[in-house]
């Protein structure tokens, strides 16, 4: 190689100098650099990806919206429809007190004086000491001195002994203790027992019709159920079977209103829906 060639030649150019090119060696020894470039650049935008993801997805992760958990209305109990004329609490029945005893007193016939000759008279005129506890009467009536000794008093009639002795018919709508089931849980275990008991009727299944039949119905003071009647049906078997499965219901432990048993009437949603 000539000077002039030499100025500009690279280190692979002197190496190669008057050796042959052609079998592979110079090319590899050219492009080295280059490649080692290329790889650098590479590891370097793949090691930069593996640190930034995990922040990038905790950072999408904050800024996702929550979705509002969605609410099974297959146990949602509603209240009984308000009634305007809601009954007051029965009056309490209570038996008028007997009269006060009376006192007796010693009563001295009072004889008008009568101006008569010794002879004539025939009635003695009291001492003024003995008029002194006595009341003036028109007959002379033994009694009692004493004033704090009574007559014996009026014998009262006999009322029911107890307040739950009296027949209430009336239904209520709420009552101080409401009916509960053996269990408990008021109103909510009442709806949740009525939904488990009830299935779904084939006609209604087969056209897909869902939604909530309201009924109503009476626990007796007996804790039984009675007059089981729909409020609003849906049809398609739907209201046979919330009807059924409302008088499948256990024996509740009634209503009590002013310490006795009463009915108490109930409305409660029965909800159908295809899963």
């Amino acid at each position: 190689m000539t000077n002039t060639q030499l100025a500009t030649a690279s280190l692979d150019d002197i190496v190669f100098d008057g050796r042959n090119r052609l079998y592979g060696a110079y090319q590899l020894r050219a492009l080295y650099q280059r490649h080692v470039t290329r790889a650098l650049v590479i590891a370097t935008a793949i090691f930069a990806l593996l640190l930034v993801f995990p922040l990038a997805a905790q950072w999408l992760k904050d800024r996702t919206p929550v979705a509002a958990p969605k609410l099974d209305d297959g146990h949602v109990l509603m209240a009984p429809p308000l009634d305007p004329k809601v009954l007051p609490p029965p009056p309490v029945e209570t038996q008028p007190a007997p009269p006060p005893a009376r006192t007796v007193l010693p009563s001295i016939r009072f004889t008008p004086p009568v101006v008569a000759p010794d002879p004539q008279v025939t009635e003695e005129v009291p001492d003024q000491t003995a008029l002194q506890n006595a009341r003036i009467s028109t007959v002379t009536v033994e009694g009692k001195d004493d004033p704090g000794v009574l007559e014996e008093p009026l014998e009262a009639v006999e009322g029911p002994k107890t307040v739950g002795d009296a027949v209430d018919t009336k239904v209520y709508v709420s009552v101080e203790q409401m009916p509960e089931l053996p269990g408990g849980g008021g109103q909510a275990a009442i709806v949740a027992a009525i939904q488990k008991s009830a299935r779904y009727p084939g006609p209604a299944l087969s056209n897909g019709i869902e939604g909530k039949v309201y009924a109503s119905f009476t626990v007796n003071p007996k804790g039984e159920v009675t007059d089981v009647k729909i409020v609003r049906g849906l049809g398609y078997g739907l209201d046979e079977e919330a009807m059924r499965a409302i008088k499948a219901l256990p024996k509740f432990i009634p209503g009590r209103q002013n310490g006795r048993e009463v009915s108490v009437s109930f409305t409660v949603p029965v909800t159908f829906k295809i899963q």
